[in-house]
């Protein structure tokens, strides 16, 4: 067999798997969390941002909410501004609270929505604060070592979402591409977890996937292998005999909570792995774990 034609018969067999998810998914909503490594390393940005316009093009109607602690923590650095954490939740003052807006609303937004138009997207860039569609409240946060009360400062929780921009865009030819900064009773910033800001709006806008992007091959088991189509009663069991521990217990709770609000799967996927987005959705496989609502 030529090389053109290899090429032709591998062309056809990806696009001879991935056919019915398309046609599954059209018109549906997926929500995408984008953060970690894939945030960091050039190859992985420009997969990832490939990945989006491609869902869009073929029918799809994808949803980004994006983090950015390493891009904080690093402004933050340059500015000499010491950083606190508790429970792995950043204490935000005012000061903190300005460049968290800076960095998430500012550059890291930009950028993330100047790659997806460049390759052929139309994105456009917010942040809760836009219109006040992600409506906040101060997190009240414990000491998980103490138990008592800690005040992280201006770090908050989703109230409530308006979801009306989100519908209006996402109709349309429009790619929102969300940072997780809400807006309080008072006016003043928060700065929400990404993963709860994109669990909340996939739950309001009945979002057929929520896709969350690790810096792990997903839930993997004590052996280390990786566990996927798990169910609400599956997860909590691994929680509670401490398969599913540290930074991944946030997200497992999101997911569950994202699945009992009406989505209807759930996936954490290896975000270090190029177009995870695409072989999650579009293959048999997929690179990550599958939860769902059974």
């Amino acid at each position: 067999m030529t090389m053109q034609k290899k090429t032709a018969h591998q062309i056809a067999s990806v696009l001879t798997e991935a056919l019915p998810y398309i046609q599954r998914f059209k018109n549906k909503i997926i929500v995408v969390k984008f953060g970690g490594n894939a945030m960091i390393d050039d190859a992985l940005k420009r997969s990832f941002a490939r990945d989006i316009v491609l869902m869009k093009s073929v029918g799809l109607t994808p949803i980004v909410v994006h983090g950015g602690g390493p891009q904080i923590g690093e402004m933050l650095a340059k500015l000499g501004k010491s950083t606190r954490f508790i429970d792995g939740m950043r204490v935000t003052d005012d000061e903190t609270m300005n460049v968290v807006e800076m960095v998430l609303g500012g550059s890291v937004n930009k950028e993330i929505v100047h790659l997806i138009n460049r390759l052929g997207g139309k994105a456009v860039g917010l942040t809760g604060k836009d219109g006040h569609f992600i409506q906040a409240k101060k997190l009240n946060a414990v000491d998980s070592e103490t138990g008592e009360p800690v005040d992280l400062g201006y770090v908050g929780e989703v109230s409530a979402i308006d979801t009306g921009m989100l519908d209006m865009l996402s109709q349309s030819d429009f790619i929102p591409v969300i940072a997780p900064i809400g807006v309080g009773e008072n006016g003043h910033s928060y700065n929400i977890n990404a993963d709860l800001v994109a669990g909340k709006i996939a739950e309001e806008l009945n979002a057929e996937k929520l896709i969350l992007l690790t810096n792990t091959a997903g839930i993997l088991d004590k052996q280390g292998e990786l566990l996927t189509g798990l169910s609400l009663a599956d997860i909590d069991a691994l929680i509670a005999d401490g398969t599913i521990s540290g930074g991944m217990i946030p997200k497992t709770r999101c997911a569950i909570d994202a699945l009992k609000g009406g989505v209807t799967s759930v996936h954490i996927i290896d975000g270090r792995v190029e177009h995870a987005v695409l072989l999650e959705l579009f293959t048999n496989q997929g690179v990550g774990t599958l939860l769902l609502n059974h």
